[in-house]
């Protein structure tokens, strides 16, 4: 088919230029590849070679059908991309099996090695010299180490856990409420801010989070709201730790989703529903 010179090229001609590298229109005419890639057949490089499917009609109308929905040009095409990913798929399981059985192969002598140099250390630390029990504690420390890369690469690690989260910026607010439950033997994290909070529990599970309401950026009525709303966090147990009125406070409680409160200053008693609810839940 012959054109007129200086013709402006078409969309179809500008896609089937940057996906060919082929020429659409040469010596000013439309050039055979264009309009067969137009029909929706193959266009070959010259060092490519032609593979042959045979499949039944009905395979052929239903991969067709899905070729049109999904805006595929040409059935070849969707192909060479199910095949592609199909591979990618194959490799990443090969590549998870051979991870398994890496694993079991390094946890064997593993298990051994820090079993050894516990026992070293428990039993000989007031006999050994210095220098050499510092030795088979890096040992026993680069054991524990791998076990974790180990158990990171096959995501079968375990989330850290910890009895209570104490959310407030008053740093001394922070320090107290840490100090008092540490003495009581339970483990404790602290945050200054709703937004580092909302870090720390994705990293670590706690059992009970202390939250003050007047916060900087987000207040603690939003960041309650925000963690209740997921559904592996709905029944997380929330305090409010604050200085707010009581009657400010218990009209949110149920908006918030929080599970109660602790007007400032504190009445230390009260805490005991705190111990009470630790006393119940065996720590992961």
């Amino acid at each position: 088919m012959k054109i007129s010179k200086n013709i402006k090229k078409t969309d179809d001609m500008e896609k089937y230029e940057q996906e060919t590298g082929k020429k659409a229109i040469w010596n000013d005419e439309v050039t055979e590849g264009f309009k067969k890639w137009l029909k929706g057949e193959k266009i070959y490089e010259q060092d490519k070679e032609r593979i042959t499917l045979l499949v039944s009609e009905d395979i052929k109308n239903e991969w067709q059908d899905f070729m049109k929905t999904q805006r595929f040009s040409t059935l070849s095409k969707m192909i060479r991309k199910a095949v592609n990913h199909y591979i990618k798929d194959i490799s990443n399981q090969v590549s998870v099996k051979t991870i398994k059985k890496l694993s079991h192969n390094l946890k064997e002598p593993l298990t051994t090695i820090k079993g050894y140099t516990h026992l070293l250390i428990e039993n000989y630390k007031d006999k050994l010299e210095w220098d050499v029990l510092s030795k088979i504690k890096d040992v026993y420390d680069q054991s524990i180490i791998l076990e974790k890369a180990i158990d990171d690469a096959l995501g079968t690690s375990k989330k850290e856990t910890i009895d209570i989260l104490i959310v407030d910026d008053d740093i001394l607010t922070n320090r107290v409420l840490n100090d008092i439950f540490k003495m009581k033997g339970y483990s404790t994290k602290t945050a200054t801010s709703g937004s580092e909070a909302l870090k720390i529990i994705e990293r670590i599970t706690p059992k009970i989070i202390l939250l003050d309401i007047i916060l900087p950026e987000v207040n603690g009525y939003e960041i309650c709201t925000k963690i209740k709303e997921q559904e592996r966090y709905k029944d997380l147990i929330i305090y409010f730790i604050t200085a707010v009125p009581r009657a400010e406070v218990e009209r949110e409680i149920k908006e918030t989703g929080a599970n109660g409160f602790f007007l400032k200053p504190f009445d230390f008693s009260e805490f005991e529903i705190i111990d009470e609810t630790l006393s119940k839940t065996q720590l992961i």
